[in-house]
């Protein structure tokens, strides 16, 4: 027997009705001992609760697709291989990321959106199992694979909360879960650089699949039983990805100028650690971590830069991101041997590359409501896509010529960007 509880609640983005507590309509449904339904209506607010909660669960799932990063070098070595073959490790997991974007997403759109994260983070722990565990690099490419498809949690989340905040506040409410996840890549590479430097990088994965476990269940706790909004097939599904893309050229345009600032972004936290592990620095993983602190701007910036988006404009955003990341790029050729430009050009390409992606992802779910899933999967699979090839470019760079190489590398994907900006505003 189903039991529907009327409940009230703060909401987050509140209606001009709502002075204070107030019965608002979603339900706990009490079918499962251990779970519960909040059932929410499109654009009348989303509760400040649920919202929090997500962003942090965004956070700690999307850490598992960044532990790696500072880690690297120390792979490279206890596994005898090569720079490249260990810089491949945050390709696979990035490459999976992107193809997890365009699979798995879509079918919130079919299927309830809680039994696909339950499933999803149940491959994600036997994932991070098997990277514990791993003999040799072959096993670790494919382990690291199957986080990445594994690790898409929060594209799960940023539609929905799109779909279900008030439009005034729609922007603020993906910027906070934006903001959630920024702090988790953050996070993720303090912690994996301390906890590799101390106790080693597989004690690192024994530990992200304990989190993981965790998340599973406040996922099934907290999160809707929504009905599909998709009535077709999956294939149908899929076939729709093409129309949308076909339809809006706005959607085409901000996927591809974030793809290409996201690879300059993720070329230079892929050869971080080789970088550091040379002189002058001869650091080791726990520093490589703690640079990351230093991005902490970028999650600062998306937590508020949100509600400016439609004040300032899509375009004006988008170059001063732009403007940023080739200042950090400045920096890190000028003074690649010495903290103090680094510490500066992090704080810059992060703070730039965040006013770029929500600047062009936040307003794409106004294109098409009802299809916000499937938005979201072109713009973030075509901006892990080029955060696949800036990994790879830079690593390759990395091997043939240097840190100057990623320098030439990250620099020229910011500047297709920005030149793709300029276009098509003229």
């Amino acid at each position: 027997m189903v039991l529907f509880v009327r409940a009230s609640r703060r909401l987050s983005d509140r209606s001009p009705h709502f002075l204070g507590y107030s019965p608002v309509s979603f339900y706990f449904c009490a079918q499962k001992p251990f779970g519960m339904e909040i059932r929410l209506k499109a654009g009348a607010g989303f509760p400040n609760r649920l919202l929090y909660t997500l962003a942090v669960i965004a956070g700690v799932s999307v850490a598992n697709l960044y532990y790696n990063q500072p880690l690297l070098d120390m792979i490279r070595q206890e596994m005898g291989t090569s720079t490249l073959a260990a810089n491949h490790i945050a390709l696979f997991s990035q490459c999976g990321y992107a193809l997890g974007l365009l699979f798995l997403i879509p079918l919130a759109d079919l299927r309830s959106r809680r039994r696909i994260l339950l499933v999803d983070f149940t491959l994600l722990i036997l994932a991070l199992l098997a990277t514990a565990a791993a003999p040799d690099i072959g096993v670790l490419h494919v382990s690291s694979f199957v986080i990445g498809v594994c690790s898409v949690v929060p594209q799960f989340f940023i539609p929905f909360a799109a779909q279900y905040s008030r439009p005034e506040n729609k922007n603020r409410n993906v910027g906070i879960i934006l903001s959630g996840l920024l702090t988790g890549i953050l996070a993720s590479r303090v912690v994996s650089g301390a906890v590799g430097e101390w106790l080693g990088w597989r004690e690192m994965y024994c530990i992200a699949t304990g989190m993981m476990l965790v998340c599973a269940v406040l996922v099934f706790r907290i999160l809707p039983d929504e009905k599909p909004n998709f009535t077709g097939s999956y294939a149908a599904l899929m076939r729709s990805l093409f129309t949308l893309l076909k339809q809006y050229p706005l959607l085409r345009l901000h996927s591809v100028r974030a793809a290409l600032a996201f690879g300059s972004f993720m070329g230079f936290w892929a050869t971080l650690a080789f970088k550091m592990a040379q002189e002058p620095f001869h650091a080791g993983s726990d520093v490589v971590g703690m640079l990351g602190l230093c991005g902490i701007a970028g999650a600062v910036t998306a937590s508020f830069i949100g509600k400016y988006i439609a004040r300032l404009g899509v375009y004006r955003f988008n170059c001063f991101g732009a403007l940023l990341q080739l200042a950090a790029w400045g920096l890190f050729a000028a003074g690649g041997d010495h903290y103090g430009p680094i510490i500066g050009g992090i704080l810059l390409v992060d703070i730039g590359m965040q006013c770029i992606q929500l600047s062009n992802q936040a307003p794409l779910f106004e294109l098409c409501p009802s299809a916000a899933n499937r938005i979201n999967t072109i713009f973030m699979s075509c901006y892990f896509i080029g955060g696949s090839l800036g990994t790879l470019l830079s690593g390759t760079a990395w091997v043939l010529f240097g840190w100057s190489g990623v320098v030439g590398t990250g620099a020229l994907l910011t500047a297709l960007s920005l030149i793709i900006t300029l276009v098509a505003k003229r």
